[in-house]
């Protein structure tokens, strides 16, 4: 269960704290001894970054910030001492714990608390010998003193929240979570969050032509859904709308180009860039951002069965163009492009698009950065990567020159989806490309959503990587907005 956040107006002398230290000074008010404080000054002279004081009512952590880095390190640090404190907080059964901080930056117990909340989550629903009736949560209750406001503390719970939500919907298993049930998650968590949701079934995707998503459904028993989730508060900055596309694709098998080896584990998460949008969407909404936003989530499987499309099927998509299926293992930009081509009817700002699609990606970045592409002003890439810093989903930006579109080119249809080995993550991003004449930004999460293990905060399997990112994002393109008025 998720700890619950709130903020305190003091803090008991029988209270367990983490203080955070902006300089070596031990400050008194936190009650230590004279022993006490001497033991964590000598740790701290020592350059010791986390020091432990085991009382006997209480504990208090002490927790110094790095020096002669970056600021963004700085609280990337503070978030990963968050979950370098995990096990020992959970092993001295702290029910509740205070964060402050004395002479840290603005933002510290905000930074540390994210760190940790995002370290706690577990993903056990299915374990049937762990005791779950009466089990405690340690910490129930993370407590905030200091240098922190009501806005911060409720960015902060939404975010988290929907980070927790991500994971989950990530790791649920497709016998759990098939594509009419996750527009069932997306439905409840429309009417939690305050957001207008539709539902398209598969008659409506069919009276819509959407020729991608219908083709790579054919393989399943079960039937596609296409989900469309809105925000557009009346306070917006924006007339046209940004409207972020995810992909659903909730079990990948490579249909009849099936996958070999290993290379189908964890595909599970291929909803990962759906689990994100719907995240960010309910983000947004419960902040009540002035900004116009939309969301749409095309979903199927990906399966070898039935009358499933084969390579050298021609697929005409929702815009009528047409597609040479040069590989059904590229089954994601079949979706998303009847998706892109669907956003057009917002004349949006700007599209993005969030897809588990290559492993280029993978190979190029590893889990250390999102590969970003994309054909949109500058300033766009520019609020994406200084989000990425802030919250430290990075972004790295690959090339989108014309020359790697003449890499899709096809005989016998407007274009093939793939584009063969080399630079396959750019192509991919090209052919999505092809489908709108709007501003349009590719992300490219398959490095940094489903981890093989911990790193750091973010945690093995679904890490949610890409939703505080976009989140982030968002808050810039409303500031942009305010700022030109």
């Amino acid at each position: 269960m998720k700890p619950i956040i709130s903020r305190i107006s003091q803090i008991s002398p029988d209270q367990s704290v983490i203080c955070i230290l902006g300089s070596d000074s031990v400050p008194d008010s936190l009650g230590l001894s004279k022993t006490e404080k001497e033991y964590a000054a000598r740790r701290l002279e020592q350059k010791e970054d986390h020091v432990c004081i085991n009382s006997y009512f209480r504990t208090t952590y002490l927790i110094r910030l790095k020096e002669e880095v970056p600021a963004f390190r700085i609280r990337e640090e503070l978030r990963r001492s968050g979950y370098r404190l995990r096990n020992l907080i959970k092993s001295n059964n702290h029910e509740e714990i205070v964060i402050t901080s004395e002479k840290a930056y603005k933002g510290a117990i905000g930074d540390l608390a994210e760190g940790m909340m995002l370290s706690f989550y577990t993903f056990g629903k299915y374990k049937t010998k762990e005791e779950k009736e009466g089990k405690k949560n340690f910490p129930a209750r993370l407590l905030l003193f200091g240098d922190i406001d009501d806005r911060e503390i409720r960015w902060l719970t939404h975010t988290t929240d929907n980070v927790w939500l991500a994971r989950d919907l990530i790791n649920e298993p497709v016998n759990h979570l098939n594509a009419p049930a996750l527009a069932e998650e997306i439905r409840k968590l429309g009417l939690d969050s305050g957001l207008k949701v539709e539902v398209l079934n598969k008659g409506k995707i069919e009276a819509l032509k959407m020729g991608g998503l219908l083709a790579v459904n054919r393989g399943s028993v079960d039937p596609p859904v296409f989900c469309i989730l809105e925000w557009h508060p009346e306070n917006c900055v924006n007339k046209n709308p940004v409207v972020l596309i995810g992909k659903g694709i909730v079990y990948d098998t490579g249909g009849l180009n099936i996958k070999t080896g290993n290379y189908m584990a964890g595909m599970k998460g291929d909803m990962a860039g759906a689990a994100v949008v719907a995240g960010v969407m309910s983000v947004i909404a419960k902040a009540g951002l002035p900004l116009y936003v939309a969301g749409l989530i095309p979903a199927t499987d990906n399966r070898p069965g039935g009358n499933a499309y084969t390579q050298g099927d021609i697929i005409t998509m929702h815009n009528n163009m047409t597609v040479e299926v040069g590989n059904t293992d590229a089954e994601g930009r079949m979706i998303l492009a009847d998706a892109i081509s669907y956003a057009s009817r917002y004349a949006p700002e700007l599209i993005v698009n969030v897809a588990t699609l290559t492993g280029s990606a993978v190979q190029t970045f590893g889990n250390q950065a999102i590969a970003v592409m994309g054909n949109a002003e500058r300033k766009y890439f520019e609020m994406l990567s200084e989000s990425g810093d802030e919250v430290f989903e990075r972004v790295a930006e690959l090339p989108f020159w014309e020359e790697y579109g003449e890499m899709l080119k096809s005989d016998v249809a407007d274009i093939k989806n793939i584009g063969g080995r080399e630079a396959g993550a750019i192509t991919a991003g090209k052919f999505l490309e092809s489908f709108t004449e709007y501003p349009f930004i590719h992300l490219d999460i398959a490095g940094t959503i489903v981890l093989k293990k911990d790193d750091y905060y973010r945690l093995k399997e679904g890490s949610g990587s890409g939703l505080r990112l976009l989140s982030a994002f968002l808050t810039k393109i409303v500031e942009n907005h305010l700022e030109k008025k």
